[in-house]
């Protein structure tokens, strides 16, 4: 989901990484390359609060949710796009809670590396199920989606054990994207 990467936003995302104290090869220790912050979101009106969406996740969201709620399952967007700023925020908390950055980023993506900048991940839950948790994997909601997500282009890019080093997120859904792909959350 590399899209034409301009000299100014890498050295954005070079900034960010300097003031978070992420190293320099963060990229490629992860096998990570970086994703554009996408412009083109319109709004989901979900759970809690506004939520974004490229047109077409957008689109294949609700035609999923719609689908799995005939089958009477209950999907919850609990996360969509995300831009850099907002991850770099994310970061930030963490840390002023004392929480270690390398911990950090087997949760979250560095900013720049996020496939939420595009606009075409989401995070789902359920009712019983709101925040991302790996027990996730053990709702009707999950095994649903295993079975029909991929209908819909959606695929879990972060398996167990993926290769770049975050944690298992059963919650975590993208768009068009083969699985094992480049970043997350």
């Amino acid at each position: 989901m590399v899209h034409n990467l301009d000299e100014d936003y890498l050295r954005r995302i070079e900034s960010i990484h300097l003031a978070l104290q992420i190293p320099s090869d963060y990229g490629a220790l992860r096998k990570l390359t970086p994703y554009l912050e996408t412009s083109d979101i319109v709004p989901v009106d979900e759970h809690e609060r506004q939520h974004y969406l490229a047109p077409q996740a957008a689109l294949q969201w609700r035609a999923m949710k719609s689908a799995a709620a005939k089958d009477e399952i209950q999907l919850l967007l609990i996360s969509s796009f995300r831009s850099v700023n907002r991850q770099c925020e994310i970061i930030e908390q963490k840390l002023r809670k004392g929480m270690d950055l390398n911990t950090i980023l087997t949760v979250n993506a560095a900013p720049g590396f996020s496939q939420h900048h595009t606009g075409l991940a989401l995070d789902i839950g359920t009712p019983t199920h709101p925040n991302l948790m790996k027990d996730f994997e053990n709702t009707v909601a999950f095994h649903w989606l295993t079975s029909n997500a991929a209908n819909f282009g959606f695929v879990m890019p972060y398996t167990r054990d993926n290769q770049h080093g975050f944690i298992y997120e059963p919650w975590h859904w993208m768009l068009g994207e083969a699985t094992d792909c480049s970043a997350t959350a």
